[in-house]
């Protein structure tokens, strides 16, 4: 099992960037796949990167390409989430989640764990 927390998340105004953290718990983070998935209010939980355990595969919705970049760090069980040219619409509540040996799926239901989250707001 793994126990996930994630921080970084601030007010920021458009266009600006912020990077958010994920640290997990355990000593087999390296074995895991881990997700970023945000939901805005009163929307459906929505993915927005991934990577494989080795860090060699990284997948993004098309929303959030080019402007953000998914990467961990595996000596630190920490994985990142580096967003930049952000906009009004990324504001959401950010969450982590971990899949051992995953694919870096884009669906949340393969992610047996998560963190709490953490909220990014973008002011126009």
């Amino acid at each position: 099992q793994v126990q996930l927390v994630e921080s970084g998340g601030e007010l920021v105004q458009a266009g600006g960037s912020l990077r958010l953290s994920c640290t997990a718990s355990g000593r087999t983070f390296s074995s895991y796949a881990m997700g970023w998935f945000r939901q805005a209010p009163g929307k459906e939980r929505e993915f927005v990167a991934a990577i494989t355990w080795s860090g060699a595969s990284t997948s993004y919705a098309n929303s959030v390409k080019g402007r953000f970049t998914i990467s961990r760090d595996n000596a630190k069980n920490t994985v990142y989430l580096q967003m930049n040219s952000l906009k009004p619409e990324d504001t959401a509540v950010y969450s982590c989640a971990a899949d051992q040996w995953g694919s870096g799926s884009a669906t949340s239901r393969h992610y047996p764990y998560w963190g709490q989250g953490t909220q990014v707001t973008v002011s126009s």
